[in-house]
């Protein structure tokens, strides 16, 4: 049982990148997952989440830049990041919850460079 994040990488400000959780070992249907975001130092914070039934919340940071998905079929759960600050560096770590469960995916790092 686990999550698989990919996607991180290095990008200039202003450009974008797409995020993706695989989950193994477990369907996602009655799970509400979301990203969540750490930087050396600071405490991890949550960027976005989607809900079981597929409401989205999002960080007042990232809201109109960031859309977060998922597909219960597939499995899986992006994050699409457009107009990337600096600010935006930052591992990223996906995380699904249900009923006491959690689960985290290791982190991808994602840096906003020029």
């Amino acid at each position: 049982v686990q999550l698989q994040a990919s996607g991180g990488g290095l990008v200039q400000p202003g450009g974008s990148l797409r995020l993706s959780c695989a989950a193994s070992g477990f369907t996602l249907d009655y799970y509400d997952i979301g990203w969540f975001r750490q930087v050396p130092g600071k405490e991890r914070e949550g960027v976005s989440c989607i809900s079981s039934s597929g409401i989205a919340n999002y960080q007042d940071s990232v809201k109109g830049r960031f859309t977060i998905s998922r597909d219960n079929t597939k499995r899986t759960m992006d994050l699409q990041m457009n107009s990337l600050k600096t600010e935006d560096t930052a591992v990223y770590y996906c995380k699904a919850r249900y009923m006491g469960m959690e689960f985290w995916g290791k982190g991808t790092q994602v840096t906003v460079s020029s």
